[in-house]
């Protein structure tokens, strides 16, 4: 079974709760191939075929209900929550969907989580890399890490579209360009910091595109830890491959033959952020993999294997 793990699907609706609860940004969501419509979704499963792709994992980020007032927050994740639910049943052959979260609210998050994995048959929670100006890896969500751990569930983690809250990015219009990379490479290293992969080890945690930076940077981590982070129990690189990366690098054969070196091709999920990757870059998304250079074996751990075990389909 081939599974893209990084696929977006937005309502209309959905992103008027999230607008009127006074989230910015919402604009970026409205892409035509992201529609719910009868012909967008017949139009996505036609390209999933022709992709060879058996079935997509939709997430809401980066529009998650990540909302100051909670109850805007549990409005909004339930009624994403349900929305996919109504997709999966449709499609269920085809469809899977990781549930949205209210945070920074975490007694509701856990409320939400336990009826999304337990009623509605998700396969995993989806935040984003800030939420409201914490880190993923905030001591706060602690108890939805121990949740987490103890279901042997899957966290996955995307760009929140902050830029890390840098001018530098968000004033040049470089937020999602590089801020998004950005924002996954901070992220990690702050999981990594904060020895998240290592005190819960039965959560399943799936950073976005390729770790951003991170294959780069092991080394340096590794090399530079003891000066800077000298609380770490572990070798930074040993703590990163404790995790998984999906494999949206925009193609870019180069970026994954360093990652699947990095971090080892069994680190690695097929993603491909859909539908900003859309008709032949989707395509291209999964085919890459295959003309990559990496070895066929690889290719199709990568492609076939180990995000279905991951996920337990």
């Amino acid at each position: 079974m081939r599974i893209d793990v990084h696929a977006h699907l937005w309502s209309e609706r959905y992103l008027e709760l999230l607008a009127q609860a006074g989230k910015a940004g919402t604009g970026v969501a409205k892409v035509p191939a992201a529609d719910v419509g009868e012909e967008a979704l017949t139009a996505r499963l036609k390209l999933m075929d022709s992709a060879g792709v058996d079935r997509q994992v939709l997430s809401v980020t980066p529009q998650s209900p990540h909302l100051a007032d909670e109850h805007a927050a549990v409005a909004a994740a339930r009624f994403a929550n349900d929305f996919y639910a109504e997709v999966v049943e449709r499609w269920p052959d085809r469809f899977s969907a990781f549930a949205a979260l209210p945070l920074p609210h975490v007694d509701a998050a856990l409320a939400e989580l336990t009826r999304a994995l337990d009623e509605l048959g998700m396969v995993g929670v989806a935040i984003t890399t800030d939420v409201l100006g914490r880190t993923a890896a905030d001591p706060l969500f602690e108890p939805l890490f121990a949740e987490l751990d103890r279901r042997n569930a899957v966290l996955f983690i995307h760009p929140a579209g902050s830029g890390i809250g840098s001018p530098m990015i968000n004033d040049f219009d470089l937020t999602w360009l590089i801020g998004a990379p950005i924002e996954d490479t901070v992220d990690v290293v702050h999981l990594i910091r904060a020895g998240v992969p290592t005190r819960y080890p039965n959560m399943k945690i799936v950073n976005a595109h390729l770790g951003g930076a991170l294959p780069m940077l092991l080394q340096r981590l590794d090399n530079k830890y003891q000066r800077d982070l000298g609380e770490l129990t572990e070798l930074p690189s040993t703590t990163a491959r404790r995790m998984w990366y999906d494999t949206v690098s925009h193609n870019y054969p180069p970026a994954l033959r360093g990652a699947a070196e990095s971090l080892g091709v069994d680190r690695l999920v097929l993603g491909t952020d859909f539908p900003y990757l859309d008709g032949d870059y989707y395509r291209d998304a999964v085919t890459h993999i295959q003309n990559s250079g990496l070895a066929a074996e690889a290719s199709e751990k990568i492609l076939d294997h180990t995000l279905r075990t991951l996920l337990g389909l």
